[in-house]
């Protein structure tokens, strides 16, 4: 994915379902962060 290790993947994937069961409304900010950040880089590789 964006030349992150697995290890590092793995570590955010769980910081962020650990927030969700926390603070359930997160859930629409981190979809919307990583949506927008994904789209970016996206765009910048295609050049």
């Amino acid at each position: 994915m964006f030349g992150l290790s697995n290890v590092v993947l793995g570590v955010i994937a769980i910081v962020a379902g650990l927030l969700i069961l926390i603070v359930p409304h997160l859930l629409v900010w981190i979809v919307g962060i990583f949506l927008i950040v994904w789209g970016i880089l996206t765009l910048l590789s295609k050049k």
